[in-house]
């Protein structure tokens, strides 16, 4: 089944500095948000933001899959939807490292879905944006 979204980041740090980016708990609050992730598969945690009056600005999510330094998967559940996240991390024949994010399950629902899915791009731009400040 092919993403809902999927946005490609470049950087010139390490696999093991982008890695630790995706799985160290402070350094996702450096450039996602406050957590209390842990790289375990099953451990349930939860992203949270500043809430607004649109949305309560937590994110409950489970780590499903880790294959340390290449992948990590996660479930992202957050105003009515639960989606799957999936990070992957590639070194590229430049040298440089990709980091790419896959995020599908979007619901079926067209109107809701496409404006969900614009949302997590713009979001998951903007994030990608302040990971490439923090391995600055």
């Amino acid at each position: 089944m092919k993403p809902d979204v999927s946005l490609d980041f470049q950087f010139t740090n390490s696999v093991e500095q982008v890695w630790n980016a995706l799985t160290d708990s402070a350094m996702l609050a450096k450039w996602i948000w406050n957590n209390d992730f842990k790289a375990e598969v099953g451990h349930k945690f939860q992203f949270r933001a500043e809430p607004s009056e649109w949305w309560d600005g937590i994110v409950d999510c489970e780590v499903l899959t880790i294959d340390e330094p290449n992948s990590i998967s996660y479930t992202w559940a957050s105003a009515g939807e639960t989606t799957t996240v999936v990070w992957t991390v590639a070194k590229t024949d430049d040298g440089k490292v990709n980091l790419r994010l896959d995020q599908s399950g979007f619901s079926e629902e067209t109107k809701a879905r496409e404006g969900a899915i614009e949302g997590a791009k713009y979001a998951w731009t903007e994030m990608g944006s302040n990971l490439a400040k923090v391995l600055a």
